[in-house]
């Protein structure tokens, strides 16, 4: 946090929605190399649920949608290192009654530019060789936002008899791989899977709880400010349960994944204040505006997250607060939500006015199926298939 406050005084963060890796080198000068990356990503899964409680509750709800389908084809909003689609897989080839399994084809949303690309074709080589190595058919493919980062549906190649699925990763609390995207972004993203017809939809994000300082409060950067210090203080006080303050394991996260996206957040809260927010509460409200329709979470569901919780300290809470909607927490403090959606019959508006986009807590322009594997992401992350190039 001391250093992204002196990135923001002395000019070296960017505060203008640049991306992880320029965050990362804001705050430590350097880019985080791939391989500090996948093992920050492996170790974090050993000290915490943060990446697996999300990931697991969004696909046992995919699997359970998708369940008699022979070909299935998931747009991923935020594909990161495609740790996510491992335990899918898995679960998709390990079906009790014997089903072959369904094709699977993932579409990767990417930002423009070479880096974005670059890094989903590595995460897209990981994964169809991970598949390769158990079986499970599989294709992948992406699709880039536009330069403004708004997600037009045309982009997205559809194949007929495909059962159509969307997943929306928003910065998890100790897990993104990116900065948080502009609300429109995500609110074309979202519009444009129900006008492309997904079955369903899965949402991951930080869950702000009653912490939202209302948008015209004086000294709101120090308001913002101090939530993410109490959030992050959360996550580590956590992350020392696990593992001890001076391990190099916990060093890595601290310096891979932890630190950038501090730095991340620090930022959003200096633009926030100074008129150029982004959302600061879930989509929930906004979805159910907009015709999408709470998936309510199945009993494995619950039970699933409950057991992964088990795995870790006693610290960590599970919390229903709706019943498509389920809450990560650190003994008082809510940190991530996962909640499953059906889109309305009709389409959304792709490009609506930027006011419409706004989620709550923002101020407006005008009034049978198989279980998931917790060993499986960690066996994607350490398969050979790294070493392909």
């Amino acid at each position: 946090f001391t250093d992204a406050l002196q990135g923001l005084l002395d000019g070296s963060h960017p505060v203008g929605g640049a991306g992880r890796q320029a965050a990362a080198a804001a705050s430590h000068g350097h880019l985080p190399h791939t391989g500090d990356m996948l093992t920050a990503f492996q170790m974090l899964q050993d000290m915490s649920p943060y990446m697996k409680f999300g990931h697991f509750t969004a696909n046992q709800a995919i699997l359970e949608a998708v369940a008699g389908d022979r070909r299935v084809h998931v747009v991923d909003y935020d594909i990161a290192e495609g740790v996510q689609w491992a335990s899918l897989m898995q679960a998709m080839t390990s079906r009790p009654d014997g089903v072959p399994s369904p094709h699977l084809r993932i579409t990767a949303v990417s930002r423009g530019g070479g880096g974005g690309a670059r890094a989903v074709q590595e995460a897209g080589r990981r994964l169809a060789a991970f598949a390769a190595s158990i079986g499970q058919p599989f294709s992948f493919g992406q699709c880039r936002l536009d330069s403004d980062e708004r997600f037009r549906p045309a982009t997205v190649r559809m194949v007929k008899g495909e059962t159509l699925v969307a997943n929306c990763v928003l910065n998890q609390a100790a897990a993104s791989t990116t900065v948080r995207r502009p609300t429109g972004s995500v609110a074309s993203f979202l519009a444009g899977m129900a006008t492309l017809g997904a079955k369903v939809v899965t949402v991951v994000e930080e869950d702000q709880g009653d912490a939202e300082k209302d948008e015209e409060e004086e000294g709101g950067f120090v308001a913002r400010f101090m939530e993410e210090l109490h959030r992050y203080s959360a996550v580590w006080d956590s992350l020392e349960a696990g593992f001890p303050t001076q391990s190099r394991a916990r060093g890595l996260v601290e310096r891979a994944i932890l630190a950038p996206n501090i730095a991340g957040a620090v930022s959003r809260a200096y633009r926030a204040s100074d008129g150029d927010g982004e959302a600061r509460a879930g989509w929930g409200e906004w979805m159910r505006g907009n015709g999408f329709r709470a998936v309510p979470l199945s009993c494995f569901n619950h039970s699933q997250a409950r057991l992964l919780l088990g795995l870790f300290n006693d610290g960590y809470t599970m919390e229903e607060t709706s019943p498509n909607k389920i809450v990560l927490g650190w003994k008082a403090r809510r940190l991530l939500s996962a909640s499953v959606w059906a889109p309305p019959p009709v389409s959304v508006p792709s490009s609506p006015t930027e006011a419409a986009f706004q989620p709550v807590g923002m101020s407006p322009a005008s009034g049978g199926v198989g279980r998931l594997d917790f060993d499986y992401i960690d066996s994607f992350l350490v398969e050979p298939a790294y070493a392909l190039v």
